[in-house]
């Protein structure tokens, strides 16, 4: 398969320099641009096979995906982290690029910080598209918010504390993972080696254990940032998978949920992906293309508008 990356942008922020792919054309060249944010432990390759599929719907489309601080090649920026350090790192990456507008869009935990930008910077947004993520989730009766955090931080961070005797076996890791049984392809062992280092015996994510734990706080805790979608005015779409991180019917957004917020905000297009879990929205055989038909659609709304 063909790498859209081929172009690297280092940009400036607090600490340090922000590594950004681009896919497309340059900013000041293209139809529209596509700022795409990941999630908590991910990094910007989790948009490869969706930057293939973008240029494949709508050709012209300039693609902007940066390692989060704390990620990737952004690994060793320092801290503060959390939700308010993206904010400010993704407004570098629209100014250092020259992109006035662009359309959000972010997966996971990158749809609420690409929500609460949307809300935050109106003017630099033209579009937001949530993917399996974004809404705000009541904690359960019967747990407290401080245990919920204790849950999502336990499952985040196991693997990140796991020391590796090669990146093979960091790789076998993945390929038995529930969600991507009869997906793996070579996107995702891209996504999967772009993500460790260290020599032999000493392989580790590169993922930094405190940017994931400050961010989860604020995911959890913060409802600023849980509830920034209610805020937002740019035109929304969700796109959502019907499976969760472990491919079991038991979806990060319930349907109640995705359609109580649809009440409250009824010019949001939903896009509900048969077949797919959260990982496989954007890694999987189908669901890129799907998720890059939605992008396109809000692209071609915010070049008419």
């Amino acid at each position: 398969m063909s790498d859209p990356f081929q172009v690297l942008h280092q940009v400036p922020v607090g600490g340090g320099t922000l590594h950004v792919a681009q896919s497309g054309p340059p900013p000041g060249e293209a139809e529209a641009v596509v700022l795409a944010v990941h999630g908590a432990t991910s990094s910007l390759m989790a948009f490869r096979r969706l930057a293939r599929e973008l240029d494949a719907a709508v050709p012209g489309i300039c693609l902007l995906a940066p390692d989060l601080r704390g990620r990737g090649r952004s690994c060793s920026l320092p801290g503060p982290y959390g939700v308010p350090a993206h904010l400010a790192d993704l407004l570098a990456v629209l100014d250092h690029t020259g992109a006035e507008r662009a359309v959000l869009t972010g997966h996971s935990m990158g749809a609420y910080i690409a929500a609460r930008f949307a809300a935050e910077s109106p003017r630099r947004v033209s579009a937001l598209v949530m993917i399996d993520g974004g809404l705000s989730i009541p904690v359960p009766p019967d747990q407290t918010a401080a245990e919920v955090l204790e849950q999502v931080l336990e499952l985040s961070l196991a693997r990140l504390r796991t020391t590796f005797s090669s990146v093979d076996e960091y790789v076998g890791l993945w390929r038995e993972h529930p969600a991507l049984q009869g997906e793996w392809n070579e996107d995702i062992e891209t996504y999967c080696r772009y993500e460790v280092t260290g020599q032999p015996g000493q392989v580790n994510c590169i993922v930094s254990e405190d940017a994931v734990v400050a961010d989860c706080t604020d995911l959890v805790l913060d409802q600023t940032t849980a509830g920034a979608a209610e805020l937002v005015r740019a035109p929304m779409h969700l796109v959502r998978a019907p499976r969760s991180l472990f491919d079991d019917e038991d979806p990060l957004l319930p349907k109640e949920l995705v359609d109580a917020f649809a009440l409250r905000h009824p010019d949001l297009h939903v896009e509900d992906v048969p077949g797919v879990n959260h990982y496989t929205l954007l890694l999987g055989s189908t669901g890129p293309a799907r998720t890059a038909r939605v992008i396109g659609e809000a692209v071609r709304q915010a070049v008419a508008a």
